[in-house]
């Protein structure tokens, strides 16, 4: 893979300003909700269905930085795929942006490595961030992200419910995993509305920001 496979072009919203990750890290961190014991709930329910545990909770799964892509197509090799809407973490030239993405998965390759499950998919991301000046004073709490599945609606809450992006970074450089560089960092979901994954074609995203700006991003899942 080159860099310019990898390469990834952004807009800042509302300013003119664009964005060019070439060679960055890829990450999805997985199981961030906020309180533990509905993770711990959680991670029981996928394990009653062949889901393995994970090592570390959140976990932290490093993706190809040349699967993040703000295609509006884009191809999967499985029939049993499924996209959740994830906010995005970006750090571009030491400065901090939020963007919308889905963190496509594998569902049958999950039930025996949920990392490869995750590589197995394009991760597709919305075309356009906002700037985040500090995220320890940054109104998480009362963004409001979700997501339809052909047509119907699929998850839709608030992100209160998951690890403020100030933490999950800071366990990032804890557990030495943050390479300094540029990064790309999918940063949870909130629950399914029907509880059960859905093996769908279009899927639409959204995140609806405090002051009422909202970023979207459409894309179609391709068999091939």
């Amino acid at each position: 893979m080159t860099s310019a496979d990898a390469a990834l072009t952004l807009e800042v919203l509302g300013t003119g300003q664009t964005l060019h990750l070439d060679e960055y890290q890829a990450v999805v961190a997985g199981y961030t909700g906020r309180d533990e014991n509905a993770v711990r709930h959680h991670i029981e329910e996928l394990a009653a269905i062949g889901v393995p545990e994970p090592a570390q909770v959140p976990m932290f799964y490093d993706i190809a930085s040349a699967s993040v892509t703000t295609a509006q197509t884009v191809e999967v090799l499985a029939n049993n795929t499924s996209g959740e809407a994830e906010p995005v973490l970006v750090r571009c030239s030491g400065s901090w942006y939020l963007g919308i993405g889905s963190d496509h998965t594998d569902r049958d390759m999950e039930t025996t490595d949920i990392g490869d499950s995750k590589r197995a998919c394009p991760k597709p991301v919305a075309a356009q961030v906002v700037p985040v000046s500090d995220w320890t004073a940054f109104d998480w709490d009362v963004i409001r992200m979700s997501s339809h599945v052909d047509g119907e609606p699929y998850q839709d809450g608030r992100l209160e419910g998951l690890r403020r992006p100030d933490e999950i970074l800071n366990l990032l450089r804890e557990r030495g995993a943050d390479e300094g560089r540029d990064l790309v960092c999918f940063a949870g979901t909130v629950p399914l509305i029907t509880g059960a994954f859905v093996a769908g074609t279009v899927w639409e995203l959204h995140l609806s920001l405090p002051g009422g700006d909202t970023l979207s991003h459409t894309y179609e899942a391709r068999k091939v």
